[in-house]
């Protein structure tokens, strides 16, 4: 998709979209900073796409408590400056979001329309920044997703990977339940979503996507060591016992219906998605 941009380059669902649409136009930090919501909107503006996809965020959980002004600018208001020019021009804009947005009560999955309810200021970011692109009007797409993973970048299985390595035993959180989702698996999912909307125009709003089937962190960390072949013993603890600077929601189960319905987009198989990340892993090294 030549005439599609991109905010993002280095994260995980940016990494994963250069794959696939290598044509699209990436901007990073250096072109357009989305600590500075105007000049992302002028990028749209003199780039003039058909389609953009906001892959860039603030992500630090814990370290947004102590900064919250810089995590709402660049979670808020920069997509809602993006999602007001995609708007003005008539274009479809897709912006990425998360299952923060909510309180994590309850042990079902919890769909689009379900009251939010974010425990920290991330979540409140987050959920500002769905706020802030509704408000813009236009055709617009919100995909909230959870527990994303890939070869690349910081994430779950590259840490449990790490320290599997240098430890026989981990203590992980087994009460916090929700659906590792594969970050190719996303790219892929937002990528027909925008193709949908383009195809339909009265399509759009928010959608979940997660991986499936749902499991908690510490079923996740045994399946990452015995796919890898690797025989550190996971010993389950409440999250209480691993206390952090922001709160995680207990229930990140999210219901995928909608986005089957619109697009006929599916739950992946995270399973099959980590046998990949771990092959990738091996191969590059």
């Amino acid at each position: 998709m030549r005439d599609l941009l991109i905010f993002g380059r280095n994260g995980q669902v940016a990494h994963e979209l250069a794959e696939l649409a290598p044509r699209a136009r990436f901007l990073g930090r250096d072109e357009a900073d989305l600590a500075d919501p105007p000049a992302c909107a002028a990028a749209i503006r003199a780039i003039a796409p058909l389609a953009v996809i906001n892959a860039a965020a603030y992500t630090a959980v814990d370290r947004a408590e102590a900064e919250p002004q810089i995590a709402r600018t660049v979670n808020a208001d920069a997509p809602g400056a993006m999602a007001r020019e995609c708007a003005a021009l008539g274009i479809p804009f897709l912006h990425l979001s998360t299952d923060y947005v909510f309180d994590g009560a309850g042990h079902l999955p919890r769909d689009e329309d379900a009251p939010t309810g974010p425990l920290g200021v991330y979540g409140a970011t987050k959920l500002a920044g769905e706020e802030a692109v509704a408000a813009a009007g236009g055709q617009w797409a919100v995909m909230r997703t959870s527990w994303v993973f890939s070869a690349h970048g910081t994430n779950f299985v590259r840490t449990m990977l790490r320290l599997g390595a240098e430890r026989d035993r981990l203590t992980i959180v087994g009460d916090q339940v929700g659906g590792p989702t594969p970050a190719a698996d996303i790219a892929a999912a937002a990528l027909a979503i925008l193709w949908g909307m383009q195809a339909d125009p009265a399509k759009g709003g928010i959608y979940h996507f997660s991986g499936a089937p749902d499991v908690s962190w510490a079923d996740f960390a045994r399946q990452i060591f015995a796919r890898a072949g690797m025989n550190t013993k996971v010993v389950d603890i409440p999250g209480t016992d691993y206390p952090t600077p922001a709160r995680r929601p207990l229930n990140s189960r999210l219901d995928c219906g909608r986005i089957a319905r619109d697009f006929g987009i599916q739950r992946p198989d995270w399973r099959m998605g980590l046998a990949r990340v771990l092959q990738q892993l091996k191969d590059r090294s």
